[in-house]
């Protein structure tokens, strides 16, 4: 399936949040050509922004295209959509570059962020081990959410947390990186899992 390019049209005259809203900060992060274009389109109730640039002959050495060879183009800087989950609570999407010559970028946009979604692609998924590094070293809560591919074969959750090497108790979801059901889904387990993460932290340092 392709992955990168689903655009839905949203309502330009989408209401932003009350000022009294809670407002949640979630990267998603992933691979090149994993998928997180599509998810932060696929969710976002406003139109998501993009920066997607045209893969160019300059970018061949650098950017693997095997698996991906139908993708065109790739995020240069983030992309950005906002979703209500429910009355008073909404998440603001950031969606990372996946290349390594733009990681100059992932501090900054970490900065506040309650926690992550990692798309994972099990045809790849040696790619998603710098993103699991990361939040893991930085005690960022996050869950990995296997997107689905048609064709690829199909793994369990257990067998995706043993090939990562996923610290106990980190979620792994599967999901359609295309269907704005799953993905919100996706997200509900993750600010759940970052809740009970937070709250856990709180709890041993006034212990």
């Amino acid at each position: 399936m392709s992955t990168e390019h689903a655009d839905s049209p949203r309502d330009e005259s989408a209401e932003a949040p009350p000022s009294d809203a809670l407002a949640l900060k979630i990267l998603v992060a992933g691979g090149f050509g994993v998928g997180k274009t599509t998810l932060v389109g696929a969710v976002s109730e406003i139109r998501p922004l993009r920066t997607e640039e045209l893969l160019s002959e300059a970018g061949q050495s650098v950017d693997d295209t095997d698996g991906v060879a139908q993708k065109t183009t790739t995020t240069v800087a983030m992309d950005f959509g906002r979703i209500t989950i429910r009355s008073g609570l909404s998440l603001y999407l950031f969606g990372t570059p996946g290349q390594d010559r733009f990681w100059f970028l992932w501090d900054e946009l970490s900065q506040g962020a309650l926690g992550a979604v990692v798309l994972a692609d099990t045809r790849r998924l040696e790619d998603c081990f710098p993103e699991v590094d990361y939040f893991e070293h930085r005690r960022i809560p996050f869950v990995v959410a296997v997107n689905c591919f048609a064709g690829a074969r199909s793994y369990g959750e257990q067998d995706v947390s043993r090939a990562l090497d996923l610290d106990p108790g980190t979620p792994v979801v599967l999901c359609d990186a295309r269907d704005r059901d799953s993905g919100k889904e996706v997200l509900i387990r993750m600010v759940e899992y970052a809740g009970r993460m937070h709250t856990a932290r709180l709890l041993d340092s006034v212990g």
